[in-house]
């Protein structure tokens, strides 16, 4: 039509808008119908954002660890294609062993193995497969004890979960300093040191081997020459790592020859350890700026793991009082915060909060340990 045609008549919604609102009314309501008839799509899109716990009798089956027939190189090639999913990662909630001091030593004691025996003596790797036990006593399909977890299947000659339960690993013996860094690193993650970097993971592997379970999982994370992997759909997120853990966990025999704990000893507790402790007395270290005749002062205190992160401010404001430049620095874990100026890598990823105040430089920040407390702005998360 040119520019200077007119129409013979009007279009619907000029020639009388009215209809143009009862229509769309009409639409809104048969909207508002469907969504919340049973099985309608819009009931179907809120079930997929907030996934709902299946039948307790749909728990997934633990596969056993059984390997494919390939080479080396085939292994590596085929793990490489897997993709690595990082939508929904998420760190797991701290974790706090429920037990009994003895109880408690022969845990420590089967995850120190663990951590060694899988990892070596590597401190990353080991809080990577510590991780990975913690993650297994929580969740349903799993036992619920830190020992009945690492020896699941070790009583077949192969199928076992960790494979160094019943392939003859055990014989070869590290030595008692390595063996003491382990129970170290086993009792800081009983007593809530968390590492985000495997997630929720459940499952891992070498990437030189192929297990049959590996494709139906979800790579998750890689950590040097180990691939973490967790479960599909609900039995992967977060609502499913609820179950109770006994805080009950036997002796394991195999451990006898390395394991005082497990060789009918006394019960030798985590030094330090004490879940319910609340805010510590301060530690303040004072030292001089270069640019200023100001001190500059350093705090360390322990924080009561049941206040509300919010409070963490209010308690800096009150121990900086009046300096212009403060620096407190936070941990819920009495076990982790350092008793001196120098602290280890351990130590700075478990700290829980920090607070710095620079008047002459005009700043201010508070940043939280957001592996331990989620904030809804990530700015106030610290750097990993």
């Amino acid at each position: 039509m040119r520019p200077d045609e007119a129409p013979a008549t009007l279009p619907l919604w000029r020639e009388g808008s009215g209809w143009l609102f009862a229509l769309l009314a009409l639409a809104a309501i048969a909207g508002v119908l469907y969504a919340s008839a049973p099985g309608s799509g819009g009931k179907d899109a809120r079930s997929r954002q907030h996934p709902v716990a299946p039948p307790a009798e749909v728990v997934p089956e633990v596969a056993p660890m059984e390997l494919a027939p390939v080479t080396v190189e085939d292994a590596r090639t085929a793990n490489a294609r897997v993709p690595l999913i990082a939508k929904d990662f998420k760190p797991a909630r701290p974790f706090v062993y429920p037990g009994d001091p003895g109880n408690r030593a022969r845990a420590r004691d089967c995850m120190a193995a663990a951590m060694l025996y899988e990892a070596g003596d590597d401190s990353k790797g080991q809080l990577a497969v510590g991780q990975v036990v913690i993650n297994r006593v929580r969740h349903p399909a799993f036992p619920k004890s830190i020992c009945e977890v690492v020896f699941q299947g070790s009583d077949r000659a192969t199928g076992c979960q960790f494979t160094f339960t019943c392939d003859g690993a055990l014989a070869r013996r590290y030595s008692d300093a390595a063996w003491k860094r382990a129970q170290d690193n086993a009792g800081m993650m009983l007593a809530g040191l968390v590492d985000p970097a495997v997630g929720l993971a459940t499952h891992y592997h070498t990437d030189w081997v192929r297990p049959y379970w590996s494709d139906s999982l979800e790579k998750i994370a890689i950590v040097d020459t180990h691939l973490f992997f967790r479960w599909p759909g609900y039995w992967g997120t977060p609502g499913a790592f609820r179950g109770a853990v006994l805080g009950r966990d036997p002796v394991e025999a195999p451990l006898a020859a390395i394991s005082l704990a497990h060789a009918g000893g006394p019960p030798i507790e985590l030094a330090g350890v004490d879940t319910d402790a609340g805010v510590g007395e301060p530690r303040i270290v004072s030292g001089q700026s270069d640019a200023s005749d100001a001190p500059r002062d350093s705090i360390y205190i322990q924080l009561d793991r049941r206040a509300p992160p919010e409070s963490f401010v209010t308690l800096a404001l009150r121990l900086c009082g009046e300096r212009e430049y403060c620096k407190l620095m936070g941990w819920t874990n009495p076990v982790l915060k350092p008793e001196g100026d120098a602290m280890s890598a351990t130590q700075r990823a478990a700290m829980t909060f920090s607070y710095l105040r620079d008047d002459k430089a005009g700043f201010e920040k508070a940043l939280w340990n957001c592996a331990e407390y989620q904030r809804d702005d990530t700015r106030q998360c610290m750097k990993r």
